[in-house]
């Protein structure tokens, strides 16, 4: 595939960040645009001025919706469509995979992989999408020159011909390599919700592990197999085993999605928590490298570096949020970096060669653990001059509710205390987690313009009520919560556990508003350039008037040369676009349900294109379900009025 230079910017943005990238502008190949994952179109076809006109081009409908009934999970449709060789691919909750007519939306095929929906899958039935991978030694036309790759929430990871749909035979297994031998591995427990990536001819793929069941969950070990054979490369895992110190841990699994940098032959990995998640008395130490952002050398998986955002986890705070590859100036030179975010609301930026801060990180003392047996560690990291992007504390004084009633409900649910902070750990006694497991910054994650060096981020403000529960009382425990909150055994630990979001009675959240919002960071300066409220809860609570705006999100943004940046992601069911100078919202349309995914834009025959999959939550059973791709674009010119 040749570069296609119609806009000078796309260059230079794509120089800035490492890598040339050999796509067609128009394209989006990879879940985040480029293989790093800066999320930037160059299209400015759609722009500030015109923006109020977008309208639906086309919906095509998936056909892959499960309530969660008849002993299956609920689905939840997370997909981000690519765009290549003409053809947009996506997947849906059931793991089939399928291909459509950019311009018209139509089906050109599927396949379907035959997913046994009927295990639990921790977060239902989800798929963010797939990979791509040009095979150079074939010519064109001969079957898996173009390849798609998927991991199922099953544990195969599939290669087929993306021109027909048909599976790779010379790849695996007719097509298929199985990943389920790991350590611990258990049916269903063990799957693959997000995108692998491909470097240097290595298909790299994470998995995802269901949260809190027991000590030794199964390894999160990542893996590298040859793109053409699909013969297993190198196996790395993240945290070391001393079974013989009588250490019990797994996980530390890379859920969310990678990037890759082919020049330095690098592919950047995410990592989420040891398990179990709330109590580490039987995992001493800072638990390396879980909730991590790690570096490994794709043709080996040797360790490059890495750098370790929590010590000892016990908050679930995973580095859910994708890695993301950029160049800043800093002091008159170019320095590639990676942008690395966390859901504690802490924005890392790293030297991309070393991964060593490039603004200053400094460990700080935190709280320490009053649960006997746990040993947290004395300091986190803490950036000292790049600001948390969301709130990190919570006073009794200041829980927000609607009527006398619901702010009273908050304070009782802090367990006596006057407030939380970041980094409280969880006890008996129960208290609050500040932000709660999904974030601050979540696989959401964010996008970059690199003319303005702005990164936009979406983050959520909710805060977690926590309780360790002893283990000789959870049976009981487990019968007496009226608030609709989530139990989790912890086997193998003396502790169970009870979490939910911190909400009143109205079931809006204790926490000041807002609850969610944008947030423009001017990197360059290291500095906050704007903030505005994301979304609404008004679905939540539709009798109360004049409800403050914000709303959690799953769902990340793009931006693109038009001074735009698009992001869904709320609760309510809405499709925005901001201007990215000042924050403003510009824009918004309403969707058939809610779209917890990240959208993407191209251009098919001269028309500018943005698309996202709206189709609810797997997790909030209240939402409306839905299973469709919509796609907006300007008014056709040559359409008839």
């Amino acid at each position: 595939m040749k570069i296609v230079v119609r806009h000078g910017l796309w260059l230079a943005g794509l120089i800035l960040a490492g890598t040339v990238f050999a796509a067609d502008d128009g394209d989006w190949p990879n879940y985040g645009r480029d293989p790093g994952g800066m999320r930037y179109s160059p299209l400015k076809q759609i722009d500030r001025d015109n923006v109020t006109q977008l309208q639906v081009a086309w919906t095509f409908h998936l056909g892959d919706i499960a309530d969660g009934k008849h002993d299956t999970p609920r689905s939840g449709l997370e997909t981000t469509p690519i765009m290549v060789d003409g053809t947009l691919f996506l997947t849906t909750p059931f793991n089939r995979v399928i291909a459509l007519d950019p311009i018209t939306g139509k089906q050109r095929w599927a396949y379907d992989p035959k997913l046994d929906p009927h295990h639990d899958y921790g977060d239902g039935l989800i798929n963010r999408g797939v990979a791509t991978w040009l095979d150079d030694a074939r010519k064109a036309g001969q079957p898996c020159r173009r390849r798609l790759y998927e991991a199922t929430l099953d544990a195969r990871l599939i290669a087929l011909d993306a021109a027909t749909g048909q599976p790779c035979a010379d790849f695996g297994k007719s097509g298929e390599v199985s990943l389920t031998n790991v350590p611990g591995f258990s049916a269903g427990e063990y799957h693959m919700t997000s995108p692998p990536v491909v470097v240097d001819g290595v298909v790299v793929v994470g998995s995802s592990i269901n949260d809190n069941n027991r000590v030794d969950m199964p390894s999160g070990v990542v893996r590298g197999y040859d793109a053409r054979s699909g013969a297993l490369r190198w196996a790395w895992d993240p945290i070391a085993r001393h079974p013989a110190k009588g250490w019990k841990s797994g996980a530390a699994n890379a859920w969310s999605v990678m990037a890759t940098d082919e020049a330095r032959g690098l592919v950047f990995v995410p990592t989420g928590s040891a398990s179990p998640d709330y109590y580490g008395g039987l995992r001493p130490g800072d638990n390396r490298w879980a909730n991590s952002v790690v570096a490994l050398h794709a043709k080996t998986g040797k360790l490059a570096w890495g750098f370790q955002l929590v010590h000892h986890d016990l908050w679930d705070y995973d580095t859910a949020s994708p890695p993301l590859l950029t160049t800043l100036q800093r002091d008159g030179r170019d320095v590639p970096v990676v942008v690395q975010g966390n859901k504690t609301g802490f924005l890392y930026v790293l030297d991309r060669d070393s991964g060593k801060p490039v603004f200053p990180v400094e460990e700080r003392p935190v709280p320490p653990s009053d649960v006997p047996g746990e040993l947290t560690s004395p300091t986190q990291p803490i950036p000292t001059t790049l600001p948390a992007l969301g709130p990190q504390s919570l006073a009794a004084a200041d829980v927000w509710g609607p009527r006398p009633e619901d702010r009273e409900a908050c304070r009782q649910a802090m367990h006596g205390r006057d407030s939380s902070r970041v980094f409280t750990p969880p006890s008996v006694q129960g208290g609050v987690a500040v932000p709660g497991n999904i974030g601050g910054m979540n696989w959401s994650g964010y996008a970059f313009d690199p003319s303005r060096q702005l990164l936009i981020v979406n983050v959520t403000a909710l805060p977690f009520e926590l309780k360790l529960i002893p283990e000789a009382e959870y049976a009981k425990a487990t019968k007496g919560d009226s608030h609709g909150g989530e139990f989790a055994p912890q086997h193998g630990t003396p502790y169970g556990l009870y979490r939910r979001a911190l909400l009143s009675p109205s079931h809006l959240p204790c926490s000041p508003p807002p609850w969610g919002t944008l947030v423009g960071v001017d990197l360059a300066a290291g500095k906050i350039r704007w903030q505005v409220p994301l979304g609404s809860l008004q679905v939540l609570a539709p009798a109360i008037k004049d409800l403050p705006p914000g709303s959690p999100s799953l769902g990340g943004p793009i931006v693109t040369a038009g001074g735009l940046a698009f992001v869904a992601g709320t609760l309510d069911p809405f499709l925005r676009a901001f201007d990215l100078d000042s924050g403003k919202e510009l824009w918004k349309a309403q969707l058939p349900a809610s779209a917890h995914a990240t959208p993407m834009t191209y251009e098919a025959n001269g028309r500018q294109y943005v698309v996202i999959a709206a189709g609810g939550s797997a997790k909030i059973t209240e939402e409306p379900q839905s299973d469709a791709i919509v796609a907006y674009a300007l008014p056709d010119q040559d359409s008839p009025p």
